[in-house]
């Protein structure tokens, strides 16, 4: 388990430096481990009408859903910093919009992922059901 979660803060760490930010010089990666055992990540994609940004795991999640391969998602990783610097300020989690958009694709397989949340002060463990306890997704439409 070490070992995944090693190679995802690595993943978003280097997911962060395509990171475009010109507005806030916050770059944020992700990565999501699939049960297949691929790898997808994902950078913060500003936009000067800021509503219109698009955080890094929204990115990751959509080069996912946007495939015909949709397996579980079993694990994510998110880091996120000054430029140059992911994982080396403050512990960077979800944001609410992602923690929606996150439940919706591991409703789809049943699953309750891990996230690891990288700062300077260490790496947050927690599951998906703790970041956004009592989720709406697609389970509550059946």
């Amino acid at each position: 388990m070490t070992t995944r979660r090693e190679d995802l803060i690595a993943a978003a760490r280097v997911a962060a430096a395509g990171a475009y930010a010109p507005y806030s010089g916050f770059h944020v990666g992700a990565a999501l481990l699939m049960s297949d055992g691929s790898m997808v990540t994902g950078a913060n994609v500003e936009n000067a009408s800021y509503g219109l940004s698009l955080c890094a795991e929204t990115v990751a999640v959509a080069r996912i859903l946007s495939t015909a391969e949709r397996g579980a998602l079993e694990a994510m990783a998110v880091s996120g910093g000054e430029p140059g610097a992911p994982g080396q300020g403050p512990t960077v989690t979800p944001c609410g919009r992602c923690r929606q958009v996150l439940v919706e694709l591991a409703q789809l397989s049943g699953t309750d992922p891990l996230i690891w949340c990288d700062g300077k002060d260490g790496v947050l463990e927690v599951r998906l059901s703790e970041l956004l306890p009592h989720a709406f997704g697609p389970a509550n439409l059946t």
